[in-house]
């Protein structure tokens, strides 16, 4: 039992005689028991902080698909992404050893690369007229490249609305675009 004792009783002065007092207590069982109570309903009904995960499609593992043929795509469905340091992206569209258009320098956002994968899916959408045949993305990470800059690349493909996007190993070819662009030190 939790008890508070609030001092001792009796007088202190000489000659006087007095009863002396009984010790006040106050029982605390109650309120521990209460506090108790509150603390196990707040942590049965507090929920916890949820992890944050992206979808990320993945290919089956399957052995019969390995034998499909591989599909030609067109180059000018094509966007190539490839993510430098400094947070900054060099895109081109088409092949890479003759691009369409690019290598060209943006960064994240709104005015960056967003604009230029709304761009490209609008030019593809109107030259081919069906949504299934839309823009392709290859997304490529340098070395120099940070984990975050794959996230918010990920983060512009489900803004876009891109349909159809790939995470692919960087080419030499392509480490020496970015080197040119001035986003891969040695």
């Amino acid at each position: 039992m939790a008890e508070l004792n609030t001092g001792g009783g009796g007088g202190g002065k000489k000659g006087h005689v007095r009863s002396k007092k009984q010790n006040a207590g106050v029982d605390l069982t109650a309120m521990v028991d209460l506090a108790f109570l509150l603390i196990t309903f707040f942590m049965l009904t507090t929920s916890l902080s949820k992890p944050q995960s992206m979808n990320l499609a993945m290919p089956d593992k399957d052995q019969e698909k390995k034998d499909e043929p591989v599909l030609d795509v067109a180059d000018d469905r094509t966007m190539t992404l490839l993510l430098g340091e400094k947070n900054q992206i060099v895109w081109y569209y088409g092949l890479p050893d003759k691009p369409i258009q690019g290598p060209t320098k943006v960064g994240y956002g709104k005015n960056g690369v967003r604009k230029e994968l709304l761009d490209k899916e609008k030019t593809v959408l109107s030259k081919y007229g069906d949504p299934k045949k839309g823009l392709i993305v290859l997304i490529k990470a340098s070395k120099k490249s940070t984990y975050r800059n794959l996230v918010d690349i990920l983060d512009e493909m489900a803004i876009a609305k891109v349909p159809t996007y790939a995470i692919v190993d960087i080419t030499p070819e392509e480490n020496a675009m970015l080197d040119k662009e001035g986003l891969l030190t040695k």
